[in-house]
């Protein structure tokens, strides 16, 4: 007679209740450890012992398991409950015998605001330490007297006393590099976890002396680096800190008087509120972006009417969405060389392409449309781009091959799959993540061929690892 399976005990913690709910989908849906085992590509031993937190989990898998169950979500929202206590868990295993309280919070203070993250280099951000630095709520919580006290009281004074044109030189640079790690790695990379220190430094530049003339060129430095920053956490998918460090990058640029720095900040938050399933809001900042457009250069035009055509493909309209393109197009046309903020280097060709292939792709199986513009964007895309952004010829190689691949060409869909996959796998990217998942289920009907298969496998190794 089988034994009868141990009941769980879901006080014990957020995993351990995590795990019970698992097993509560599991037999929801009628299915065995093994059979549901198969889907995730494990044994059933190794879902009975994630049921019972005897063996590890991550995020991605969660997310395997939310899919295979069709739980709607359920698992991947319980699971960041399971991430907050194991942060809060290092936070009190770091934490010294005596800390102080920090006014305005009613307790110990903790993570960044108690720790001094910023020369812990082995150490990531946990979403408790992220929850504090960001738990004033908007702009008014970046506000730039915030962490004066909180840095190393020991050693070089970290600030200086008088703002200097060297240490605006200082934030470009850190802002630069943050930019190419990001583009190469990926926004759960080397950037995530090197940024938090150099934000607090300049983001303090503000609260201190210095000549007028140096007002905006250190308000756009700041605002600068906020936003790579911003766009770093969209993509490692922490979308509250990005949230509040694109609003902040954008009162940066207003302060400066920065139209250039401004529209490339509402392009990220028009970008940022479209992926997360808010294109209303996303089409609003694109076009608050193009307010004053005679400011603005070809490019940076090109930029937000592209935005504006993600946020109406999300919204299934095709008219609006290809008169969008079209715009960019237009104003793309006439883009000339040397008009540009250096950040703006990024927006060649292939990013123009890039960026509107991806916005044709989600209308491109609608009823009347074809998928042949979007294909030729994302190929000229992922032809154009060089070594310096792998991760945006990677979503656009991740995409080409989803549209194959639901237009019904397996084989070709394959070859330009693997392509992608060579490089999602140098990526720490939850976009590319998520993009691979829908080629995933885009290659599912296929599943029985053997290439096919092959591909899936890859697939799921490259999520879980």
């Amino acid at each position: 007679m089988p034994q009868k399976p141990r009941p769980l005990d879901e006080t014990l913690s957020a995993r351990d209740w995590w795990g019970k709910e698992l097993r509560n989908w599991r037999r929801a849906r009628g299915l065995s450890s093994k059979a549901l085992g198969a889907k995730v590509h494990l044994s059933g031993t190794s879902i009975e012992r994630i049921e019972k937190n005897e063996r590890p989990c991550d995020a991605a898998l969660a997310r395997l398991l939310d899919d295979a169950l069709d739980a709607g979500g359920a698992l991947v929202r319980l699971w960041r409950l399971v991430e907050e206590e194991a942060g809060a868990q290092r936070v009190d295993a770091d934490k010294p015998k005596t800390e102080p309280l920090l006014d305005g919070f009613g307790g110990l203070a903790k993570g960044i605001l108690g720790e001094h993250l910023p020369v812990l280099p082995d150490r990531s951000l946990s979403p408790v330490e992220r929850r504090s630095l960001f738990a004033l709520t908007g702009i008014a919580a970046l506000g730039p007297g915030m962490f004066t006290d909180l840095l190393p009281k020991t050693g070089p004074k970290a600030l200086p006393t008088v703002v200097r044109p060297e240490d605006i030189e200082q934030v470009r640079t850190a802002a630069n590099t943050l930019a190419g790690w990001d583009n190469l790695y990926g926004g759960g990379g080397i950037a995530r976890r090197s940024s938090i220190g150099l934000f607090i430094w300049a983001k303090d530049l503000l609260t201190l002396k210095r000549p007028p003339e140096l007002d905006a060129d250190l308000y756009t430095a700041v605002g600068r680096l906020s936003i790579v920053m911003g766009a770093s956490a969209f993509d490692a998918y922490e979308h509250e800190d990005a949230t509040h460090l694109l609003q902040f990058g954008t009162w940066c640029a207003e302060q400066a008087g920065n139209w250039h720095l401004r529209a490339n900040a509402l392009n990220w938050q028009a970008r940022h509120e479209i992926w997360c399933g808010r294109p209303d809001a996303g089409l609003t900042h694109a076009e608050n972006g193009l307010v004053r457009s005679d400011r603005l250069t070809h490019r940076e035009q090109a930029m937000l009417h592209n935005a504006r055509a993600r946020a109406w493909a999300k919204m299934q309209n095709p008219t609006e969405t290809l008169a969008a393109i079209g715009q960019s197009d237009d104003v793309f046309a006439g883009a000339r060389n040397g008009e540009d903020a250096a950040w703006m280097a990024y927006y060649d060709e292939a990013q123009h392409y890039g960026d509107s292939g991806h916005a044709l792709f989600d209308i491109a199986l609608l009823p009347g449309q074809s998928p042949a513009m979007a294909a030729r964007r994302l190929r000229a895309a992922i032809e154009g781009h060089t070594d310096e952004y792998v991760r945006s010829r990677a979503l656009s190689g991740t995409k080409l091959a989803t549209l194959i691949m639901a237009t019904g060409d397996p084989q070709r869909a394959v070859a330009v799959a693997h392509r992608a996959m060579d490089e999602v796998g140098r990526l720490r990217s939850n976009r590319a993540v998520s993009d691979v998942q829908d080629l995933a289920k885009a290659s599912a009907r296929y599943a029985r061929k053997s290439e096919v298969a092959e591909l899936r496998e890859r697939i799921t190794t490259t999520v879980l690892v």
